[in-house]
């Protein structure tokens, strides 16, 4: 029974290990292949470099410090946001996906709109919008 125990143990290790260097490959092999860089910035470029998403985690972010605008509906237009934000997703490569997550906030930090907390919560709303779209990754690292 011991050894059952162990044989267990070290299968679950072995998988765990397996999904996590496979994961690294994915996300290094995007910032370390020039022609991979380019057919996302590509990708991205004809996904209006995902200005949809770029709207819904500015709208995220905003939510930490205000209540919903006076939008007739906030709620309905909050889903259309993410409901179109996970198409331009959709369209890219998985491997594209979080190279224009980044990019997405990267072009929100340039407007210098948010700040402090407001930027912490869209960074972290970012990281986690695959899963949202119920996409590959589940989740992108955005903050460095």
């Amino acid at each position: 029974m011991a050894k059952l125990t162990i044989l267990v143990a070290a299968l679950v290790a072995l998988l765990a290990l397996a999904h996590a260097t496979s994961t690294t490959i994915t996300n290094t092999e995007v910032e370390d292949n020039p022609r991979q860089q380019q057919r996302c910035r590509q990708q991205i470029q004809r996904q209006q470099n995902l200005r949809d998403c770029q709207r819904y985690l500015q709208q995220q972010g905003k939510e930490y410090n205000d209540a919903m605008s006076n939008d007739q509906n906030p709620q309905q237009q909050q889903q259309q946001q993410l409901r179109q934000c996970c198409q331009q997703l959709k369209n890219l490569d998985e491997q594209c996906r979080c190279e224009g997550l980044k990019e997405a906030v990267r072009r929100q930090k340039e407007q210098g709109k948010m700040q402090g907390e407001e930027m912490r919560k869209m960074m972290q709303q970012a990281e986690n919008l695959p899963s949202r779209c119920n996409l590959s990754p589940q989740q992108c690292q955005i903050s460095k």
